[in-house]
């Protein structure tokens, strides 16, 4: 299984490797309400947001994920991230998230990305199954997923505690046919 975050180019996007400059756009992004609200970590300073600059790497190091920056196709604007976690070399599959600065919120940019990455994956990364867990309430989320052919396949209720409430989950996933 090849995992690494080598350019990709579809139309207007551009995924390539999240680099050392990228802090402050991570930052920016995982620092910023309406971005975080659905997702699993915040931050409230740059320096906090090393922990999510080092997971990025982390990933790719060990083999358990890859993550992308989503930028301009010159690389000059900064959009957001995506990729794969929790990878599996062993039951072919990995886990697609991604987020997006609202700036650029509704122009489509989300679900050109994850259609990019889980051709990626399927063709060069030797992945079969693709997950994706969305929290119930992220009607944003749940759309992508309808776009982009994933099948719900089950809602896990209470599945998590978010500040201080239970939360439920739905599982979707994408299969290489």
């Amino acid at each position: 299984m090849k995992i690494s975050a080598s350019q990709l180019l579809a139309g207007n996007i551009l995924l390539r490797p999240i680099i050392a400059s990228d802090l402050e756009h991570v930052y920016r992004g995982l620092s910023h309400p309406d971005v975080i609200r659905y997702y699993g970590v915040s931050y409230q300073t740059l320096e906090e947001t090393m922990v999510q600059m080092d997971w990025y790497k982390q990933l790719e190091e060990e083999g358990s994920g890859v993550w992308w920056a989503i930028s301009s196709p010159d690389g000059s604007v900064f959009y957001g991230a995506c990729g794969f976690n929790n990878l599996s070399e062993i039951h072919q599959k990995a886990e697609i998230g991604f987020w997006l600065l609202p700036d650029y919120w509704g122009r489509g940019i989300i679900p050109s990305s994850a259609r990019l990455i889980c051709d990626h994956a399927f063709s060069e990364m030797g992945i079969h199954r693709i997950e994706a867990v969305v929290e119930t309430a992220n009607n944003s989320c749940m759309q992508v997923m309808q776009k982009l052919n994933f099948l719900l396949e089950g809602t896990m209720q209470d599945a998590e505690v978010k500040n201080g409430r239970f939360i439920s989950l739905h599982l979707y996933a994408l299969l290489n046919k």
